[in-house]
């Protein structure tokens, strides 16, 4: 899937030159949280988002430097007084703004925004604005696949060959001490887990596999410290 399957096209963007006031007001009048900056050009300059005006004298919230810290570093509080005192929309954008293209996979949105712990990545094609893609447009996108997915006909063989060849791909899967065993679509997983986070992994894993009906848990968990083996709970 690539960024142009799932970008919101025709964003709405807000010029370098706008006051605060406006970007304010486009937000509000739009119900959306970030704006991208552009310049006279119309090429990417920066984002601006709610984050961005919490920190406002008009409300009370501008920061107040410490002596002392303004003695260590008076560019850092010489730059709050200006994002909480500016009516300009360019003092206040964050302008190293990062950006894809709508040919790059979705994969990489989502690198970005765990990376950088954002919400939103402006799309641009030549260095101009022509979409957006947001955790919204994620979850649409995941939404969409959920409702694609159609259940299949399939062996019992070939269930049990997919999910074995999926525990092999993982190294937190205990292959070695695991075995699955599959009748009528339903999957029965026999054998010892090292840690109970493998158990739910592993249920989602058989789950997921195309032809699945149902899956029974008979794991029982082996303890590291005591060697004892506790039980796996009763299929629901």
């Amino acid at each position: 899937m690539k960024v142009s399957d799932i970008m919101t096209p025709r964003v709405e963007t807000v010029s370098t030159e706008a006051t605060v006031g406006q970007a304010i007001r486009l937000m509000l009048q739009k119900h959306i949280s970030g704006l991208p900056v552009v310049d006279a050009g119309g090429a990417l300059a920066g984002i601006v988002t709610e984050g961005d005006f919490l920190r406002r004298q008009e409300l009370g919230t501008a920061p107040h430097a410490h002596w002392l810290q303004a003695i260590l570093s008076p560019g850092g509080t010489a730059e709050d007084y200006t994002r909480s005192h500016t009516r300009k929309v360019a003092d206040v954008m964050t302008a190293d703004v990062v950006s894809v293209t709508e040919d790059q996979p979705v994969a990489v949105v989502v690198k970005l925004m765990e990376k950088h712990r954002i919400k939103r990545v402006p799309v641009v094609r030549g260095g101009k604005v022509i979409g957006l893609v947001s955790r919204a447009d994620l979850l649409r996108a995941f939404a969409g696949a959920l409702a694609e997915v159609k259940p299949v006909q399939t062996s019992d063989k070939a269930i049990r060959d997919s999910i074995i060849a999926e525990m092999n791909k993982e190294s937190w899967a205990p292959t070695a001490s695991v075995n699955v065993i599959v009748r009528d679509g339903a999957v029965h997983l026999w054998g010892s887990i090292f840690q109970e986070s493998q158990r739910a992994a592993l249920k989602a894993m058989a789950a997921a596999t195309p032809g699945v009906k149902d899956v029974q848990d008979h794991l029982i968990w082996l303890e590291p410290m005591s060697g004892l083996a506790l039980e796996a709970p009763k299929a629901e």
